[in-house]
């Protein structure tokens, strides 16, 4: 075998994943184009208009922006990631026995001395 017909064969073997690349890519390409054209276009001044995090900006940008959506966005995700652990205890908790249930109930409280405290703080509040 000549050194062109070892190469020929050597890409003949990554044909398969460059075609999947380019139907990929044209897929892509494809859809992004043919929802340009068919969108509707009405450039309203309310779907022209900033927006971000709940409210509507109003002033400079350089303003001090309220962080109310991102604390309530960390406690969901602080109290959902505890939620979590609920899962494996409660798919071994008769191997556990009374010390794992005493354990659960001591993180369930904690549990919900956080969700109160927070509460109290007002860091669950809207305004």
């Amino acid at each position: 075998m000549s050194g062109s017909d070892l190469l020929l064969e050597y890409l003949a073997k990554f044909l398969p994943i460059l075609i999947f690349i380019a139907l990929a890519l044209g897929f892509g390409l494809v859809t992004l184009a043919l929802s340009y054209l068919v969108q509707p276009k009405y450039p309203e001044p309310e779907k022209l208009s900033t927006y971000e995090c709940g409210s509507e900006p109003f002033s400079d940008s350089r303003m001090p922006f309220p962080v109310r959506y991102y604390v309530i966005a960390m406690l969901f995700v602080i109290f959902d990631i505890e939620v979590i652990f609920l899962y494996p205890w409660a798919i071994t908790f008769n191997q556990l026995g009374v010390i794992g249930f005493i354990e659960m109930m001591i993180f369930i409280g904690l549990f919900v001395v956080a969700y109160v405290y927070a509460w109290r703080k007002g860091a669950l509040e809207w305004d």
